[in-house]
């Protein structure tokens, strides 16, 4: 498979714009190939851009082809917890860690009382580790994603229990 062919200079002038207009992120599509920038919101320590050029598969279906189903049911579940219950979501694409390291203990477990600075997870993005703290108190109910997991911006990762 051939990858697209990246344009430098243009993805430089859409970080300056991000940088100048103070975007958080933007998602370019055309004809079958997606780009998508995205600062990481406040996680992001160096505060530039990631840059994750993605690949969209062209429909392969007629005008009678089926959508295939958008999320698994266990995500249907995450999107709705109940009340009482804050879903922490990622705040960018990347991959999903429970530890700073393979042979260290994970940063939390379901049952933990969190506060604001308790750190959740990394996720990894470009190869910047990004810390994902709790930004509430409460209970740790659920955690929704698997270690070495590849998640997307927005996608639910926890489910807390506010206090």
């Amino acid at each position: 498979m051939e990858l697209p062919r990246v344009d430098l200079e243009q993805i430089r002038a859409l970080m300056k714009l991000m940088e100048q207009f103070n975007f958080d992120e933007i998602d370019l599509r055309e004809e079958g190939r997606r780009l998508h920038l995205s600062r990481g919101g406040r996680q992001r320590s160096g505060g530039g851009p990631v840059v994750v050029p993605t690949m969209v598969a062209p429909s392969l279906g007629g005008a009678d082809a089926k959508p295939a189903s958008a999320a698994p049911v266990a995500a249907a579940s995450a999107a709705d917890p109940g009340a009482g219950i804050k879903v922490i979501r990622s705040p960018m694409v990347g991959t999903f860690y429970r530890a700073p390291s393979p042979d260290s203990p994970n940063f939390v477990e379901e049952g933990a009382h969190l506060t604001e600075d308790s750190v959740l997870c990394i996720i990894e993005a470009m190869k910047v580790m990004n810390e994902i703290k709790a930004e509430c108190q409460g209970e740790l109910v659920k955690i929704l994603v698997a270690n070495g997991e590849a998640v997307e911006y927005g996608e639910p990762l926890f489910h807390v229990r506010v206090s």
